[in-house]
């Protein structure tokens, strides 16, 4: 192994990164350049044939659908919600709450509100933006805090896709007969999630008042991190809630700050913001309907986890494997029966019982969703396969075995020589590098996960410590949803302010350095524990 090779692996990292910096280009396009880039690298130096790329990229997509078809049909939901008028419904609704004090209004409105958003497959950089504005917000805060909001529970986003897909690619990695469960890489998980989680609160008060804010708001910020700290601490405990975290913290801090507001005598709903336009909408289009794709998106998932006969039933008998198109010959798992993407699209329509759309309301759904959502599916899928074409790379399919490293070992094994047991401190910025690359935690760990477990193997930290590892891959991809150029430019479109997040953007990199700083930190404070 040459330091030529090192270079080589790097070549893609670097191709993608000049395409979205120095020419501003889109993720999707930054990704098919990437995508050649590590394709050519994969033949011309790692003997990779091209059935071995083909495959791969194949196979990326495939698993990418955890988090793609998510997605697709979120993006689906929201168009559908958006032209039936129920999105309008909710944002009137959201613009009453807490206008009185605006570090509770914070609080649940961008933790709570926006992770159990983004937790059911809802965008909050799209929806909450121009509602911030609309509560006298600047443009500026406007932009910032839906990105920050919900950044420690995006490994719980999507319901749990990005948990998902890691324990898929762990078990990939560990083998038959040494499977990791998903409560047993969420209880490593959970331990970033009280200290993140609070420094996230206290980052928002500082962008909306500096330390008069945090002076102000250090109590319901603590709050909100303790609630997230216990809610969290028991779901993943038991694999069937764990893809429920995301909904249950997000439910939880609304409850908590609704009675925090009682508590101190404060009004919980106040409707003075409102025009007599909204105030007449409000009136004739009732709430219960409008939240009926999400209520009953949230039942759906509620009964196929909670009991366990048929969590077992649809995540672990019914995989529906699609078999003979990884190049290595694994089956890959789709568990379509369980998977959010397909309870998404069954909610949706189940809702029309209720909403009762318009022909042209369905009509104007489709365009508007084939407008939003090619890009973004895309871009998901084709990261998916990057991560692919460098874990197999080397790979000989006539002789069932790697004729040379992959690109992830060559990696692994750099990391290891030039880190040593350091390596804990540099995992989470290879993760905020990752989020801000793809602009996915999922896409992140579809990436550099196989690398960072490989790096841990040769470290020799054990199951426990290859998971203490990811986790701080997993949260520094999640910290980049701040610094993610896709993430700010679509919360300055939904406002109308496109350039307006190259101001946000210098802060936010800042707080996304600090907060990476203390992610790493706590790599190595439970490395000491549980590995050490």
């Amino acid at each position: 192994m040459t330091i030529s090779s090192f270079l080589l692996t790097l070549v893609p990292i670097a191709v993608i990164i000049g395409m979205l910096v120095v020419w501003k280009k889109p993720a999707d396009i930054s990704g098919i350049v990437g995508w050649i880039a590590v394709s050519v690298i994969a033949y011309l130096f790692f003997h990779t044939s091209i059935e071995v790329i083909f495959r791969s990229t194949l196979a990326g997509w495939v698993k990418s659908f955890a988090v793609s078809l998510v997605v697709a049909t979120s993006l689906l939901q929201m168009a559908y919600m958006e032209k039936t008028g129920a999105l309008r419904r909710v944002i009137i609704l959201i613009k009453t709450i807490s206008s009185d004090n605006k570090a509770v209004q914070i609080m649940l409105i961008n933790i709570g509100f926006g992770t159990l958003m983004v937790s059911v497959g809802a965008t909050p950089v799209s929806l909450l933006p121009p509602i911030m504005l609309a509560l006298g917000y600047s443009t500026y805060v406007s932009i910032a805090l839906p990105c920050i909001g919900y950044d420690a529970l995006c490994t719980y986003a999507l319901l749990g896709a990005p948990v998902v897909v890691f324990v898929d690619m762990a078990n990939s990695f560990l083998g038959k007969g040494h499977e990791i469960s998903l409560s047993q890489a969420g209880s490593v998980f959970f331990m970033f999630l009280p200290v993140i989680s609070t420094l996230i609160g206290f980052c928002m008060l500082w962008i909306v008042g500096g330390w008069k804010g945090i002076k102000d708001g250090w109590l319901p910020c603590i709050i909100t991190g303790a609630v997230i700290a216990l809610v969290s601490y028991y779901t993943n405990k038991v694999d069937r809630l764990v893809v429920l975290t995301g909904i249950m913290c997000g439910a939880a801090v609304i409850i908590a700050m609704v009675l925090y507001l009682i508590a101190t005598g404060r009004k919980v709903i106040d409707k003075s913001k409102l025009t007599v336009e909204e105030l007449e909408y409000e009136k004739n289009y009732s709430l219960w309907k409008a939240l009926t794709p999400w209520g009953l998106l949230i039942v759906l998932i509620l009964a196929l986890n909670i009991p366990t006969d048929m969590f077992n039933f649809l995540y672990r008998k019914v995989t529906l494997p699609i078999v003979g198109l990884s190049a290595d010959g694994k089956p890959i798992l789709t568990r379509a029966l369980w998977n959010a993407y397909t309870w998404i699209l069954v909610s949706t329509f189940l809702s029309m019982i209720f909403i009762k759309p318009t022909s042209s309301q369905l009509k104007e759904t489709c365009r508007l969703w084939w407008k939003r959502a090619p890009r973004p599916v895309f871009a998901v899928a084709i990261f998916f396969s990057i991560g692919e074409i460098m874990n197999m790379s080397g790979y000989d399919v006539a002789s069932n075995k790697f004729v040379v490293g992959s690109m992830v070992q060559v990696l692994a094994n750099f990391s290891s020589q030039i880190f040593s047991n350091a390596y804990g401190t540099v995992v989470s910025f290879i993760g905020l590098l990752g989020g801000f690359i793809t602009g996915s935690e999922a896409s992140t760990i579809a990436m550099f996960s196989m690398y960072t477990m490989k790096t841990a193997n040769l470290l020799h930290m054990g199951s426990q410590g290859m998971l203490i590892i990811t986790a701080g891959l997993a949260f520094g991809g999640g910290l980049a949803s701040v610094i993610s150029p896709a993430k700010l430019q679509n919360a300055a479109a939904a406002i109308d302010k496109m350039g307006e997040e190259t101001q946000v953007i210098r802060i936010a990199f800042v707080f996304s350095l600090l907060l990476t700083v203390v992610t790493s930190a706590l790599v190595m404070v439970l490395l000491k524990i549980y590995v050490v």
